[in-house]
């Protein structure tokens, strides 16, 4: 199986494309073939030519594309917007499936963490995007994403793994006497893993039901916020 990845959540991008092969027990019939970075403030540009050019480097085009996996959110709307309108149009045309993939829940993957782990991105405006997640998962385990401000995610992530690429955040986290993990840059690769395993699940989406995940306050959060 030919997998392509997009993840267009943050400042800068990246495409990749892997090959799967059957499930094993240890998860070894996986592979990253290539990632292409994408260049922030022009994905839409660049987007289409760069998935072109990496199909046709590796001797294949968009027919053989088996599925599809994409960065849904947390990130910028923009970004979101540009990668997720791709893999829509070209899911549609071939007719093959989607993983929505999490950047949150990647970040919990990525970290290979234990127990109770909080994933923590940089929402902007003294905001982080949160999400709690327990690995491996007890039954009856509902994973919970988020937007808290950032002494409240302070406060909320005692007794768990704050795992994180945002060196700012884990520093304060660090700085409140919390247990760290600093990432790489998350990359079209990481969202590649995670999206094939939602794939062997059966958890994917059709082009009309693929979603952003913007993870935005309620209306009643916000004026709650202005009114403090």
């Amino acid at each position: 199986m030919l997998l392509l990845a997009i993840d267009t959540s943050g400042k800068q991008g990246s495409i990749a494309l892997a090959r799967a092969g059957e499930p094993t027990a240890d998860g070894s019939d996986f592979e990253v073939i290539e990632i292409a970075p994408l260049v922030g403030g022009t994905f839409s540009a660049q987007l289409i030519p760069q998935i072109a050019e990496l199909l046709s480097s590796n001797g294949s085009t968009k027919n053989g594309i088996d599925a599809f996996a994409v960065g849904a959110g947390p990130g910028s709307f923009t970004g979101l917007r540009i990668g997720l309108a791709a893999v829509k149009a070209l899911a549609e045309v071939l007719s093959k499936p989607i993983a929505a993939v999490s950047l949150l829940e990647t970040c919990a993957v990525a970290s290979a963490a234990q127990g109770k782990v909080m994933s923590v991105l940089d929402a902007g405006r003294g905001d982080v995007y949160v999400g709690e997640y327990e690995i491996p998962a007890d039954a009856g385990w509902v994973p919970r994403e988020r937007m808290l401000g950032r002494g409240e995610f302070l406060a909320h992530a005692k007794g768990s793994r704050v795992v994180t690429p945002d060196t700012v955040l884990a520093e304060a986290a660090r700085a409140a006497g919390l247990t760290v993990s600093i990432l790489a840059p998350i990359s079209a690769a990481d969202v590649a893993r995670l999206g094939w395993n939602k794939i062997q699940r059966g958890e994917t989406v059709t082009p009309e039901q693929l979603e952003a995940n913007y993870i935005r306050r309620t209306d009643a959060e916000m004026l709650e916020r202005i009114g403090s």
